[in-house]
């Protein structure tokens, strides 16, 4: 039966509020683990760290995928003072990051931190016109001196990640790491609703933020007849995006990529397109198309395995991506599991 409203919604804050940078993914892998045993005669983690959970089913081999990781940051530098340097770890855009309260992964467990910079109050006329810059910022965790933080657990190469708990924003929901909780939200509601005769693979991928790499190997390892990539893509129903001439808003269902990264990265195959456009109709899911110039997801890495993967991606339309306070739709996301769950149903039909 399709999780209810607030089933989804308690799922996705309990993923959303968890913690997984890139290569730290375990907290994350640990909570889909404990979801998907009940539905899976087998749960394996790969050498590169990500989950792969198996439903037996007949010959026919589909994969659906979404990354655990999220952006974030890694200490770099410790100064005498106790202030800590870092380097970002995916794409961010650096004004969304001055300011924010952060969470330091020590060897002592977690250590709030806030990002700060030089002040207004001090800074020169041109100073305050100009950008700040990520590696001009520091994080203050109130240690007085480089031994202090040493003292509480810090280091160089600590992970670093937002401080955000999900909250209900109207009939929507905002938090940190939709991209791509979201889609991990909807891969497990998937695998609980599809009734596909096929062996599945459900994967949480790792480090999809710094190069698809848990696509690449898990795909080279299971080798699928075919794959579904989960995840987000940029909305752009808000003031200002108005000039990037896509037309993909919240509350209008998920969005079924056709090609994206100006077709450097996925172009779908007819035959995917037709998988999942006939799956969506014949069930009265709503969707969206997308065509996307810019960002690319784990179906880059997966189509281009072995001998070639036909893959698909069927995403979360999400505003604000790469920031703390992504928004999304709850019924998007219903309407995502719904749609991968149905699709994996009808796969002999369209993937001979």
């Amino acid at each position: 039966m399709q999780f209810s409203s607030d089933n989804m919604f308690e799922l996705l804050k309990k993923l959303s509020n968890a913690h997984g940078l890139s290569g730290y993914e375990d907290e994350v892998r640990e909570l889909i683990k404990a979801e998907l045993e009940v539905v899976s005669d087998e749960i394996r983690v790969d050498n590169l760290g990500n989950l792969i959970a198996i439903r037996n089913g007949n010959e026919k081999k589909l994969m659906i995928a979404a990354h655990m990781d999220e952006i974030g940051f890694m200490v770099k530098h410790i100064d005498e003072k106790g202030f800590i340097r870092v380097t970002p770890v995916g794409g961010w855009f650096h004004q969304t990051v001055l300011n924010q309260r952060v969470i330091l992964h020590g060897s002592k467990g977690k250590i709030y931190g806030v990002f700060g910079c030089k002040p207004p109050h001090i800074m020169e006329d041109d100073e305050r016109k100009k950008i700040i810059k990520i590696k001009e910022m520091f994080v203050d965790i109130g240690a007085s001196s480089r031994d202090e933080a040493i003292e509480m657990g810090i280091d160089v190469g600590t992970p670093v990640t937002s401080d955000r708990q999900l909250v209900r924003l109207g009939q929507k929901v905002t938090g940190k790491a939709f991209d791509n909780r979201a889609g991990i939200a909807a891969m497990i509601s998937a695998m609980k609703e599809t009734k596909s005769d096929a062996t599945i693979y459900a994967v949480g991928t790792v480090q999809e933020e710094v190069g698809l790499k848990g696509a690449r190997t898990s795909a080279f390892a299971i080798e699928p007849d075919a794959a579904i990539a989960l995840d987000v893509c940029v909305a752009t129903d808000f003031p200002g995006s108005e000039s990037a001439h896509i037309d993909i808003r919240l509350g209008k269902g998920p969005a079924i990529t056709v090609a994206d990264a100006a077709g450097r990265g996925l172009i779908a195959s007819k035959k995917v397109l037709k998988w999942l456009k006939d799956t969506a109709e014949k069930n009265g899911i709503p969707y969206q198309l997308e065509v996307a110039e810019g960002g690319t997801t784990d179906a880059t890495a997966i189509h281009l395995t072995k001998a070639g993967i036909p893959t698909g991606v069927v995403s979360v339309p999400a505003r604000y991506i790469h920031t703390p306070v992504e928004v999304i739709d709850m019924g998007d996301l219903q309407n995502t599991s719904l749609l991968v769950a149905r699709a994996l149903e009808r796969a002999d039909k369209y993937l001979k």
